[in-house]
């Protein structure tokens, strides 16, 4: 079935303007910030359904008492009532509540409140889409206000259609924040197997543990809506928990929901980026990967030295492969850099020996932009081996290019057009996204059905091919076939064929001297030449100052967004900037032993950019390490070819530098 990626969630409109009514008078008459506005709703949310649970009818407010809260600020009995049923909602849902909790809001907002949600039932939600307006609303929120815990929809929905849950199978997310991929496997296996219980899916098969309690509550909340029953939402951290009190956590004494062999599936967006790294050594000693690893050849070995600090994504791989069973699938969201970096290769054999790769893909560079970060992540799939059995397989991987969204701070929404422009509905009138995660997601079911070859932003490698690497590009059928060709016609490495300037300027030592500066900005990335430089004293510098640059030198970006890509910038050191100082987010070629023309004419090919493309790592600021640059492959054609070209190259420079000084020459006469 092809994926359903809702967003518009038309039919829960109605609600969904009740939900931000009732939060938009809290925040607007009472004075909280809005996570404690998002608190003191999510308090009464649990007053009602404990209401609805005992079936008083006390969540209740009557035209008289809303009148005389007007009037007089006044209402005894009312609050009274409330009051009783929020201790009652303290007693049955201890694991979100502490004793001490009170109900902050003012007299005017509570009644407010109850008025609004009064007539409602919240329990029983199956076919009028309260769960839906939640999880909209709790998107509102969470993209108003950058929420860290927030995953975007499609990316969710994604993953649960890759993993395809059975009805019978228990699903953990152990950094849940507001429940999105428990949200939304509940309703995969609603959409796939209709007739499931949805009480017995949340209460015996959906758990989430968050280290953060409100967002916690939010995530039971949001499937509280959905079932009138037990929900296995805990407060808890899953890094600092060992599996086994992690198991007895989720193990409700009365009876055995989750067994010591671990969960069927893992879906996480685990938090990285700005959250630091974990110190705590009582955590670090409890993952192989929170130690220092020796490579050894084509192998890596755990030593018994304990790094001061881990990531907590790193330490989540590890945890979420612990907490599968054997054969168990996961899917968990990373920073790109952890498919690529040679720092991280360790991390990437340690998966290696501990499970089967299923799938990676790689997501568009918006994709997490409208919620606070532009870091570049892909999905891992996988599947617990750890005796690892199976080397023999095919891998597959996919590529986004459109989210259906905006890489804005709003997320727009883009939508599949007609030839006129329109936007295009589908048969419930609902307008269509412009995506191709369900495209991805259809050619994944074919791979596994065996009925896949290739396809545009999709191939299958052999699980031997992946030397150290897992990201997309670097095993892309069309770059693996230009390796191949550029072999095939004795291409020679870079960095034999000129000397790469590696060593800081004496000038930097010298804190007083005022230099000449260039940075990747200064460069015309269209005509090979510098174009600007600025004067700065040595202190004054960045610490990315680098190279001193001498006439005739190519000078080349390895670092920046733009490597690899058609804006990549590439200039060759006239007279004029002979002595400036550049970045080293350059690389400074000299020294050659073919005609720097022809190089600066190769560093504008296809060949060239491509290899660069390909060998770039990096999720927030892509890179090229020094020895793939001094790798990538430079094709020489016959002399002839390469003294044609190189004659051609000198000419355009000639052309541009006469007609640069013609147009200096031009004077307006004196007035």
């Amino acid at each position: 079935m092809t994926p359903q990626f809702h967003f518009g969630f038309q039919k829960a409109d109605n609600l969904l303007r009740i939900f931000e009514e009732i939060h938009n008078y809290i925040y607007a008459n009472d004075g909280l910030s809005p996570q404690q506005t998002m608190e003191e709703m999510m308090k009464l949310l649990f007053v009602k359904i404990a209401d609805e649970n005992q079936q008083s009818k006390s969540f209740a407010i009557s035209a008289n008492e809303l009148s005389y809260i007007e009037k007089h600020n006044q209402a005894e009995r009312f609050f009274a009532r409330i009051q009783r049923l929020f201790e009652q909602a303290k007693t049955d849902f201890g694991e979100v509540f502490d004793a001490d909790d009170k109900i902050k809001l003012s007299l005017s907002a509570l009644g407010f409140v109850v008025n609004k949600l009064q007539t409602m039932t919240l329990t029983h939600s199956s076919g009028d889409a309260k769960g839906l307006a939640f999880q909209k609303f709790l998107a509102n929120q969470d993209k108003e206000g950058r929420g860290q815990f927030f995953t975007p929809e499609p990316i969710i929905d994604f993953c649960v259609e890759m993993m395809q849950p059975q009805p019978d199978e228990k699903i953990l997310d152990p950094a849940c924040g507001s429940g999105g991929f428990l949200f939304s496997a509940l309703r995969y296996v609603q959409r796939n197997y209709p007739g499931t219980d949805a009480d017995k899916i949340i209460g015996q098969n959906l758990f989430g543990l968050d280290i953060n309690k409100s967002v916690a509550k939010i995530a039971k909340m949001k499937l509280l809506l959905e079932a009138n029953g037990q929900v296995n939402i805990f407060w808890a951290n899953a890094l600092e928990n060992s599996v086994e009190r992690i198991i007895e956590l989720l193990n409700p004494s009365s009876e055995q929901n989750v067994t010591s062999e671990g969960f069927d599936i893992v879906l996480t967006n685990p938090p990285f980026g700005t959250v630091g790294k974990i110190t705590t050594r009582s955590i670090l000693s409890q993952y192989d990967l929170a130690h220092k690893w020796v490579n050894k050849g084509n192998e890596f070995y755990k030593s018994s030295e304990l790094l001061h600090g881990q990531v907590t994504e790193i330490l989540f791989i590890e945890r979420c492969l612990s907490l599968l069973r054997e054969g168990g699938r996961m899917a968990i969201i990373l920073p790109n850099g952890h498919f690529e970096n040679s720092s991280l290769e360790y991390v990437r054999y340690f998966i290696k020996q501990k499970a089967r790769i299923l799938a990676i893909i790689n997501l568009p560079q918006e994709t997490f932009i409208p919620y606070g970060t532009g870091v570049k992540t892909s999905i891992l799939f996988l599947q617990k081996d750890s005796a690892n059995r199976e080397t023999e397989y095919k891998v597959f991987f996919g590529k986004v290019t459109k989210p259906g969204y905006q890489g804005n701070k709003n997320g727009t929404p883009i939508y599949k057009k007609d030839l006129y422009g329109n936007a295009q509905t589908n048969h419930d009138g609902e307008f269509i996204p412009d995506e191709d995660f369900s495209v991805v997601a259809d050619n994944y079911k074919k791979f596994q059905r065996q009925q896949f070859q290739s396809a545009e932003n999709s191939f299958a490698a052999t699980f031997n091919e992946l030397n150290g690497r897992f990201d997309y590009d670097f095993y892309a059928p069309e770059n693996r076939s230009l390796l191949a060709i550029l072999k095939q016609k004795n291409a020679v490495p870079l960095g034999d064929l000129t000397e790469i300037v590696k060593v800081k300027s004496r000038k930097m030592s010298n804190r007083s001297e005022v230099v000449e500066y260039i940075e990747l900005s200064d460069i015309n990335t269209y005509a090979f030449e510098i174009i600007n430089s600025t004067t700065h004293a040595v202190y004054e510098l960045p610490s990315r100052a680098s190279y001193e640059l001498q006439t005739g030198d190519i000078i080349t970006a390895v670092a920046g967004n733009s490597v690899g890509t058609k804006k990549h910038a590439t200039a060759l050191v006239t007279e004029e900037f002979n002595g400036c100082i550049c970045t080293n987010g350059f690389r400074v070629l000299r020294g050659f032993t073919l005609d720097p023309y022809y190089l600066l004419y190769y560093f504008k090919s296809k060949y060239f950019l491509n290899q660069m493309f390909m060998y770039r790592t990096g999720a927030a600021i892509p890179s090229i390490s020094d020895s793939d640059f001094a790798n990538i492959l430079i094709y020489i054609p016959d002399k002839e070819i390469v003294a044609s070209i190189s004659q051609q190259m000198r000419m355009a420079c000639d052309l541009k530098a006469r007609s640069r000084k013609e147009i200096e020459a031009i004077e307006l006469p004196v007035i």
